[in-house]
């Protein structure tokens, strides 16, 4: 057996089931290897795609997923969805071809790429260590939740590997969570005593189910109003006292009763400028607090009055045994339930519906998907101006119904982020939300999904431009021929790659919708929305102060 065969065999044993990517002479070997063990390989039609699948399953399935790509070209087009994974903290292997001869056509220094983007790397060097250094990607993968580059040379994976190397591969054992120190749980409970008005922001840290069960409990111990970042919306679904997302895309409900906290705690939560509003939504007199397993996280983005270190539902079990005395009010008064069920949700404010006869108002969209749509959804949302319609007008039933590749802002990622998440949660409804800039830069990957046989929607928000541009430099009298486009039928693109098509310019047109939901579902869907474009998203001024 040959490294590359034996290296392919070894992850799969260590536990990598799930392998994305576009083979090519270099990673064909080993991407084979994973799958005569057992790996299920998914193939994408661009590296990039590949990458952004791979980060959003591995996300959404809590597992360590692999890419695999061919030596330098097929690297460096999967950059921009390694970049994304490494910023997001993923727990992803790539595994790369290397050509180390600097005169081959492919050779390029593919270490330092890795770094430039925030992985880390690793590479296989001889036939004798190949499996035990395989197995170690995986596991720095898993307990550091990096991604981890591990470089395959092509003349080491010709090696012939030690007989039996394959089996000695095992898979790692869980990550260990953090314990807390027993006085930095007393002094949390001590700050929470002392709050009348506490809120409790929960992060990609706290996205488990007893990440979930804990902080519900211990909030309703001292009376805290819940929020998540957008990257663990839905954890609190369901629960009256939860103001969704804390952040650019807050509700001006959820951002007053924010804003009004005597208290803030972090829980896995980075606290950053996204999720404060660049700090607006800290008052002066706020006391901040972060729980995280990793104490890099206190105060990188704000001043913090106590930073604990632990894991999040063990850091709350622990405050809970602290706890004296009884159950508190805190912020949870009957008038703050009664607005909080009726105005916290973005489709329960009021607005001016924009619709014309051509175009439909994305809100209105949105609403109307909302409603069609059935509840049990992953959805995967591409950026651009539109973007906070469905990350926020389209509800999700827990922290698995919104896979949010956004720690990059990159367009183009969307599409490939509703595939991954659909194969992590196969019995729930995909929908890919997209700006038409997103989805023609991605439109190969329908390719993709009508293979796999998804049964997803695909909904593009058309303004027939990049719309943030649009809105952030019109209003000075800028020219705007370079981001303005003719008018392009998305739905006949769809139909190219074998999807059912509607065309939406009024909420009428969404009965096609409606017809498609009810059955078979044989093919998935595509809906090109004609979206007006009269003004910009109200989230979008905040995000470009944080170019």
């Amino acid at each position: 057996m040959k490294v590359a065969e034996a290296v392919g065999r070894a992850l799969a044993a260590a536990g990598v089931d799930r392998v994305f990517g576009v083979v090519g002479s270099g990673n064909f070997h080993v991407t084979n290897g994973m799958v005569a063990a057992g790996s299920r390989f998914v193939a994408a039609r661009h590296e990039g795609g590949a990458a952004t699948m791979a980060d959003a399953y591995a996300r959404m399935s809590g597992t360590v997923a692999a890419l695999t790509v061919h030596q330098g070209p097929g690297l460096t087009n999967a950059l921009t969805g390694i970049t994304e994974a490494a910023k997001s903290r993923t727990p992803l292997v790539v595994l790369a071809a290397e050509a180390t001869e600097p005169r081959s056509n492919f050779h390029v220094d593919q270490e330092a790429l890795a770094h430039a983007v925030g992985a880390v790397t690793a590479r296989v060097t001889s036939a004798e260590h190949a499996v035990e250094q395989a197995c170690a990607a995986v596991r720095r993968a898993l307990h550091e939740r990096r991604t981890v580059l591990l470089n395959l040379p092509l003349e080491v994976q010709a090696l012939d590997a030690p007989d039996g190397a394959a089996a000695l591969a095992a898979p790692p054992p869980a990550r260990a969570p953090v314990e807390p120190a027993a006085a930095d749980t007393a002094a949390l409970a001590e700050v929470l005593e002392r709050s009348r008005r506490p809120v409790f922001v929960a992060g990609r840290g706290a996205r488990t189910p007893g990440g979930r069960d804990a902080l519900a409990e211990l909030a309703e111990r001292y009376g805290a109003l819940l929020a998540t970042s957008a990257v663990a919306r839905g954890l609190f679904h369901g629960n009256p006292w939860s103001l969704d997302v804390s952040g650019g895309f807050s509700s001006p409900l959820a951002a007053e009763l924010i804003q009004e906290a005597d208290l803030i705690v972090g829980w896995g939560c980075a606290l950053n400028m996204w999720t404060m509003r660049h700090g607006r939504l800290i008052g002066p007199e706020t006391t901040v607090v972060q729980v995280d397993d990793d104490t890099s996280a206190f105060g990188a983005h704000r001043e913090v009055r106590l930073g604990v270190t632990g894991d999040v539902e063990l850091t709350a079990r622990r405050v809970l045994l602290d706890a004296g005395g009884g159950q508190r009010q805190g912020y949870r008064s009957a008038d703050i339930a009664e607005a909080i069920a009726a105005r916290v949700r973005w489709r329960d404010v009021p607005y001016e519906d924009t619709s014309t006869r051509e175009r439909i108002d994305p809100r209105t969209l949105s609403i109307a998907l909302d409603d069609l749509l059935p509840a049990e959804r992953v959805i995967g949302v591409d950026s651009g101006n539109f973007m906070g319609y469905p990350s926020m007008y389209l509800s999700v039933p827990d922290h698995n119904g919104l896979c949010f590749t956004q720690a990059f802002q990159s367009i183009g990622l969307g599409l490939a982020t509703a595939i991954g998440a659909a194969l992590a949660h196969p019995d729930r409804l995909p929908v890919a939300a997209l700006g038409d800039g997103g989805a023609l830069m991605s439109a190969v990957e329908l390719d993709t999904v009508r293979r796999l046989g998804l049964p997803m929607v695909v909904v593009v928000y058309n303004d027939d431009a990049y719309g943030a541009e649009v809105h952030h430099f019109g209003p000075d009298g800028h020219p705007l021929d370079t981001v303005q486009f003719p008018p392009t039928d998305i739905a006949a693109v769809g139909r190219g790659y074998g999807f059912e098509t509607v065309t939406v310019r009024t909420s009428a047109d969404l009965k096609a919708v409606e017809d498609w939901v009810v059955g078979p579902r044989s093919a998935p869907l595509l809906i090109d929305a004609k979206v007006v474009s009269d003004r910009g998203a109200w989230w979008l001024e905040e995000a470009f102060r944080g170019h």
